[in-house]
């Protein structure tokens, strides 16, 4: 994508709400963040966050005292990250495929933004370069296998469980993945898996959930632990270089 395409999906999607639906993805996200932080382990590590967002995480990330730096396509998105936290995050606005860091580091974070690019497999094998020795990648996507996709299907809404919605293309997706193509994606790549986790009880598209009371999406993230990843809006894989 052109960089003013990357801030015009920023502009719709991040930097302000066009769909009244824009407070439920952070809020998921901040009620999973507690998983977050176990799976990065026990502060000082160096981070490296891909992908700004909503900035969801990048702030609880540094007071809890990590290491961090973002690396973000959008230049939009990188001017909010400078403003928001200033000499704390040392902000890179690159590609991802043209990234190359001066430092490694311990943790990588792929939180929804494989979805984004054009050539994923090109940017996973991009990762190895940018991991220290015992490093992990914690990477996240949107399932195709999802319950509310499932039911889209089963309902005739949708012709099969990977077609794009009106909202993926509003933020920009190019694909989304069941978790065997999410695991053989990493492995093709040089990776193996340490964890599988998956997160977000959905049965219905944002858009219908826009008068659902905070404290239900809330409950809706916590209960996913009871419910194979398979099932969740969200997947997720913990994952490292093979020996």
């Amino acid at each position: 994508m052109t960089q003013p395409d990357l801030n015009a999906i920023a502009q719709k999607a991040y930097l302000t709400d066009s769909t009244g639906e824009g407070f439920i993805e952070p809020l998921i996200h901040a009620t999973q963040l507690p998983s977050l932080m176990a799976r990065i382990g026990a502060a000082p590590r160096r981070v490296l966050e891909m992908g700004f967002g909503e900035g969801t995480i990048t702030g609880p990330l540094l007071e809890s005292g990590y290491d961090v730096e973002l690396v973000e396509g959008s230049s939009a998105l990188c001017d909010d990250a400078r403003a928001r936290f200033g000499s704390q995050l040392p902000v890179h606005c690159s590609y991802f495929e043209q990234f190359t860091p001066a430092r490694r580091f311990d943790r990588v974070l792929a939180l929804h933004v494989l979805e984004h690019v054009v050539e994923d497999a090109a940017v996973v094998r991009k990762m190895h370069d940018w991991l220290k020795p015992g490093g992990q990648v914690i990477a996240v996507v949107p399932n195709a296998e999802s319950l509310h996709r499932q039911l889209a299907v089963m309902m005739g809404l949708q012709p099969q469980l990977d077609s794009l919605s009106p909202r993926d293309h509003l933020v920009g997706h190019q694909r989304v993945y069941d978790l065997a193509g999410f695991i053989a994606l990493f492995e093709k790549a040089g990776f193996e898996v340490v964890e599988q986790f998956g997160y977000f009880v959905k049965t219905v598209p944002n858009g219908m959930m826009t008068t659902w009371k905070p404290e239900l999406i809330r409950s809706l993230t916590q209960i996913s632990d009871q419910l194979p990843p398979r099932l969740l809006a969200n997947i997720g894989l913990v994952v490292r270089p093979k020996a």
